[in-house]
């Protein structure tokens, strides 16, 4: 019987989701011409909104952001291809319970506006590295965590972005991955060289509207083909191939799919873990990520900043309904398809044999849209890919010149700076598109679980390192080194046991050590950040104390300190004028330097070439003349917030935080 199906079958799937793509309509393709337009537009657009010939300029965009595009950005930023290609899929596989990853960080970038950020703000810094330099000194934590960070981004974020995008591409459009993702990178890397951090958040602004207007058009279109709200309860349970191993619980939905926190041992999302073991990693992520924490960095102030938090907060809020739903119904709809239990007959239908869940939202997208509003569809996909390749580039950008090159090279202008910045974010264009055959070829089951499970590993150790550094003055320099290096090192032992012993197939035995069976990845994520912490306080303990002087201004109890015009490093503190502009504070000699253009030093006219190229590069020339310094004495990393103003933030504090508290008690 199986013989006689399985062809039959896989042949309409293939053909199903082959012919489709292939034909695209002329309303698809200007829906798609007009999408990239209005964003070249508005990359444009924003290369006249901020200066983008200085350090501030292009890296934080001048510290001029409003909490709107701030918010926005941190969205976009946050959800890319690889979020509606793998919650879906992961909704399909194993039902809500993925979207309490999406209630957590509703919830820890609430932290990053309220606790994280007025640390940074008054520590004056411009990357995450950068501030570990200032808070223990040294230089092999700052350079370490660098070159970890870019590590993280090029191999994990990229990829996952990559291999989502390049699976939409495949299902949706049937277009060369190869020639598709060139296309889209050379565009995001265009105005992400050009532009700096202002055109990134501008672009994420226009981005993030898109996106949620696709997406909600394709859950109105979803809930009205599969019947309605109480349709997905009855539905999902019965969404059961027909071809499934004997014998097995293969392709059978999970009896807890509409419940978040499971079983404690059993299950795949267990509620310790939920609860503990993912919001140490989440906090790492929005709390001390370059990608995150930079946007938020570009706030004109710290109200601005908790505004953006809050409107990223309440934006957390729509992934369940655009996203999770919308998986769970493409398996009520596709069930031999999205849901296949057969190694062979996945193999058929996706190339995958572990599994087709990852497939969900494309099907939806080539399966229920009419045409026009698939092509609005294939702009969102693409805006969620560069959303959140835009952000990487410009902020891995950031990390290498400011952290790693500015301290291979001490006396680097800020013309060199700039150009440095620049020519890195080609680089990783590049490495971008040769890693694709890698990521193709490591792809697992479940895209948004695999990566949730390496950030379990790696992670946590960094997170308590800077909550140790925020919250804790006695923390030193050897002990958050220390804590580092053996928390890594035990979480990279248990993500190469996982790459060697991997989770079976449902009708596998489970033959891995107790030490991965039993230990679920959540679990384990509790387990390294106690470690790290142990380490970090014993080492601490048993060395010297800080200076008063080396957690002024550092720390959530020092923030408040005044200013000092001497200070233990040799760097700069990067603070505002309370006029509004911006100042650097050079803390070798004390004295106070105006941050001008790098073209200053050239004097001469420019050939109308290379002021054509300068111009693209926001790198102009001008006349060189400065204004005289203003006082010491003005200088400030201002914390100051607007009481009205502050208590409406505080009020909105109070009503997302009521509202995660709710969601996860509701679907507990």
């Amino acid at each position: 019987m199986a013989s006689t199906e399985t062809p039959v079958l896989s042949s309409t799937s293939m053909d199903g989701m082959l012919k489709q793509p292939q034909h695209l309509s002329p309303a698809d393709i200007a829906v798609l011409a007009v999408y990239f337009m209005l964003i070249m537009a508005v990359g444009i657009w924003s290369m006249w909104k901020t200066k983008r010939s200085t350090v501030k300029g292009y890296f934080l965009a001048g510290k001029a952001m409003t909490w709107w595009p701030v918010g926005t950005s941190l969205f976009a930023s946050n959800v890319g291809s690889g979020h509606f290609i793998g919650l879906a899929g992961s909704a399909a596989a194993s039902g809500i319970g993925p979207v309490t990853y999406e209630w957590n960080g509703m919830l820890m970038v609430l932290l990053l506006g309220w606790l994280f950020l007025p640390i940074y703000i008054a520590s004056g810094v411009t990357t995450m590295p950068e501030y570990l330099q200032k808070r223990f000194g040294g230089k092999r934590i700052q350079i370490f965590i660098s070159v970890l960070y870019l590590f993280i981004y090029i191999f994990t974020k990229i990829s996952v972005d990559m291999y989502a995008g390049a699976v939409f591409i495949q299902q949706a459009l049937g277009w060369n991955i190869y020639l598709a993702v060139i296309l889209l990178l050379v565009i995001t890397g265009v105005y992400t060289i050009a532009g700096g951090l202002a055109a990134v958040i501008y672009t994420d602004a226009a981005q993030t509207v898109i996106m949620l207007i696709g997406a909600l058009i394709l859950m109105v279109f979803s809930f009205v083909e599969v019947g309605g709200w109480q349709a997905i309860f009855d539905g999902y349970s019965n969404a059961i191939p027909s071809i499934r191993v004997p014998n097995t619980t293969c392709g059978i939905p999970r009896e807890d799919a509409f419940h978040v926190l499971r079983d404690p041992i059993t299950s795949d999302f267990p509620w310790p873990g939920v609860l503990l073991g993912m919001s140490i990693p989440s906090i790492w992520y929005w709390c001390s990520d370059q990608v995150i924490v930079q946007r938020s960095l570009a706030a004109k102030n710290l109200l601005h900043a908790k505004g953006g938090s809050l409107l990223t907060s309440y934006l957390k809020l729509l992934p369940f309904f655009i996203m999770v739903l919308p998986g769970m119904i493409s398996r009520i709809l596709y069930p031999d398809e999205v849901g296949c239990a057969d190694p062979d007959m996945c193999k058929q239908i996706c190339g995958n044999p572990v599994g087709c869940s990852d497939i969900a939202y494309a099907k939806l997208v080539m399966g229920l849209l009419p045409s026009g509003v698939r092509g609005l569809m294939m702009a969102v996909m693409m805006a969620a890919l560069m959303s959140s390749l835009t952000s990487i580039f410009n902020s891995s950008s950031t990390l290498f010149t400011m952290d790693l090159w500015r301290y291979m090279h001490r006396a680097a202008s800020e013309w060199e700076l700039m150009i440095v910045g620049r020519v890195f974010v080609l680089i990783l264009v590049a490495v971008s598109v040769l890693w694709i055959p890698v990521v193709q070829a490591s792809q697992g089951g479940q895209l948004f679980v695999y990566i949730q499970s390496i950030s379990s590993y790696l992670q946590p150790p960094v997170s308590v390192v800077f909550m140790a550094g925020c919250f804790w003055t006695r923390t030193n320099e050897k002990g958050a080194f220390w804590g580092l290096m053996l928390g890594l090192l035990v979480g990279i032992l248990r993500m190469s046991l996982d790459f060697i012993y991997p989770v079976p197939q449902c009708f596998e035995i489970d033959t891995r050590p107790a030490i991965i069976k039993h230990v679920h990845y959540l679990h384990f994520s509790i387990i390294v950040s106690l470690f790290t912490l142990a380490v970090v306080v014993c080492v601490s303990l048993a060395t010297e104390k800080p200076t008063e002087e080396e957690t002024s201004r550092l720390t959530w109890f020092t923030r408040f300190d005044p200013v000092k015009r001497s200070e233990a490093n040799n760097d700069t503190v990067n603070c505002t004028i309370e006029n509004g502009s911006h100042q650097e504070k050079d803390k070798s000699n004390g004295k106070i330097t105006e941050q001008t253009n790098a073209g200053t030093r050239h004097a001469e006219t420019p050939s109308k070439l290379k002021f054509a190229l300068l111009w693209l590069c926001g790198m102009e020339q001008d006349s060189g003349e400065q204004p005289p310094p203003p006082s010491p004495e003005a200088i400030v990393c201002s914390l100051e917030e607007e009481p009205c103003l502050r208590h409406v933030v505080n009020a909105n504090l109070i009503v997302c935080l009521s509202l995660g508290v709710f969601l996860f008690a509701y679907w507990a």
